[in-house]
């Protein structure tokens, strides 16, 4: 019933709308002026207070500043329009325009984004900037059209690791046996299933209370999870082994990008840059402030000597059965691989 409000309210949104997609006024940005703008609904599940809203805040403002007011950009945070995958849908459908997603939840449309829930696939932090932001990422974001979308930009979502109640996870051995939620994701399922642990797949709201009660003995997330999420007044160690940075995505309808002016696609392209790199500076005062309030009132301890590489040996397997079991995979790794 859920789903089914949700597409019924978007359904609704575009019946209001004089054009397709979602958007009012004009149907091309070629036609658009500041009077009879072109407008991009952007729907997703973020509040307004987090940093990837705020980034996507600050997209919309750009393009309108440099299409000088001919394109707008109608953000619905809140999970007005329903969930991330029902977004998705609407946007596919060609009910709305953009939606952010985690990257790869896209792999239902095009399969190379199973890559970006794989394990190790990234170095360190560093890396993982040089190598979305490299001209190669951004080819490979923009060649989807074919399967109803391209992706504009990335936002960082951080670094992955495990966390428990009270036990340090240095080895994979130190997980066997213990249930370890991770999120609703094939690629998720396997790494925990290859790491030893039993995985637990459960909506981030149930989090909290598993742990509480006792029904899983630890979870996996960035360290904001432990002041926002209040994870750190249950969970005391935190273990650094950055098993997984998955990006958020900020992607537009292959139908709607087909209207705008290769002019106007610059625009929103560089607006979009411009808001991920605003969003890596907010990240990472969220992560510096997160780590002190934890530590400091939370009294949670941070495992930093933790065997990364014992961790990729055992997740090896895993990502060579990917890549035989999903081309796309392979050749988005060889790109990955191929950033110097």
């Amino acid at each position: 019933m859920k789903k089914l409000a949700a597409m019924m309210l978007a359904l609704g949104l575009a019946a209001v709308s004089v054009t397709g997609c979602a958007n009012s006024g004009a149907k091309t940005s070629a036609e658009a002026t500041a009077e009879n703008p072109m407008v991009l609904t952007l729907a997703h599940g973020l509040s307004e207070t987090h940093t990837v809203h705020i980034a996507m805040t600050e997209f919309a403002e750009k393009v309108a500043e440099g299409t000088d007011g001919r394109i707008t950009v109608r953000i619905l945070p809140n999970g007005q329009l329903g969930s991330e995958n029902e977004n998705m849908e609407q946007l596919m459908a060609g009910v709305i325009s953009m939606t952010k997603v985690s990257a790869p939840g896209l792999a239902t449309y095009n399969e190379s984004y199973h890559a970006f829930g794989l394990p190790y696939i990234f170095d360190d932090t560093q890396n993982f900037y040089h190598v979305m932001d490299s001209d190669q990422m951004q080819d490979f974001f923009l060649s989807s059209e074919e399967d109803g979308f391209v992706t504009l930009t990335y936002y960082t979502s951080g670094a992955r690791s495990f966390y428990t109640t009270n036990k340090a996870i240095r080895t994979p051995a130190d997980l066997k046996g213990l249930k370890i939620r991770v999120q609703d994701m094939k690629s998720q399922t396997d790494m925990m299933k290859a790491l030893g642990g039993i995985p637990v797949a459960m909506s981030y709201g149930d989090v909290y209370t598993s742990l509480q009660t006792g029904i899983i003995d630890g979870t996996e997330n960035n360290e904001t999870a432990l002041t926002t999420g209040k994870h750190g007044e249950i969970c005391k160690v935190y273990s650094t082994d950055q098993h997984a940075m998955i990006p958020d995505v900020m992607v537009m309808s292959a139908k709607v990008w087909k209207d705008i002016s290769e002019e106007d696609r610059q625009v929103i392209l560089e607006a979009a840059h411009e808001s991920t790199e605003s969003h890596k500076i907010a990240w990472d005062a969220a992560i510096e402030e997160a780590i002190e309030e934890a530590k400091t009132q939370m009294n949670v301890e941070f495992v930093d000597d933790v065997d990364k590489d014992a961790f990729r040996q055992a997740t090896s397997g895993m990502i060579d059965e990917y890549c035989q079991e999903y081309p796309g995979v392979k050749s988005l790794l060889d790109i990955i691989d191929s950033v110097e």
